[in-house]
């Protein structure tokens, strides 16, 4: 599966931004698929995924403010995020094929290339 983010750029503070991803290869029907970002200076840590059976998981700092989606027709997933803040400023990477998912471990199998997301205050 390759995927491919986009929407990424910058925003003011308490503002929204819309994060796609197109993936490409085989259907993601079966698949969890989610989001990871990587701040300056930090390492990657889950955000978001929304399961193959449609169920979504948010990390605790964005519960409340994002939303997950997917259509799986088009092979596209979706990141809403509203109500940004600059501690949101981070690499943003679509990612495939999640696994752990609940747990303290969330790990994926295919990684897209990230959009930058600038968040000002």
């Amino acid at each position: 599966v390759q995927l491919q983010a986009s929407g990424g750029g910058l925003v003011q503070a308490g503002g929204p931004l819309r994060l796609s991803c197109a993936a490409s290869g085989r259907a993601i029907n079966n698949y969890n698929m989610g989001w990871f970002r990587q701040a300056p200076g930090k390492e990657r840590e889950f955000v978001s995924a929304i399961s193959w059976r449609d169920r979504p998981y948010y990390v605790e700092s964005v519960e409340g403010r994002f939303i997950v989606s997917r259509d799986n027709g088009k092979k596209f997933i979706y990141l809403q995020m509203n109500k940004l803040k600059p501690e949101d400023t981070a690499v943003y990477f679509c990612v495939a094929r999640i696994i752990g998912l609940g747990s303290t471990d969330v790990r994926a199998d295919y990684w897209g290339r990230g959009t930058q997301v600038t968040v000002s205050s």
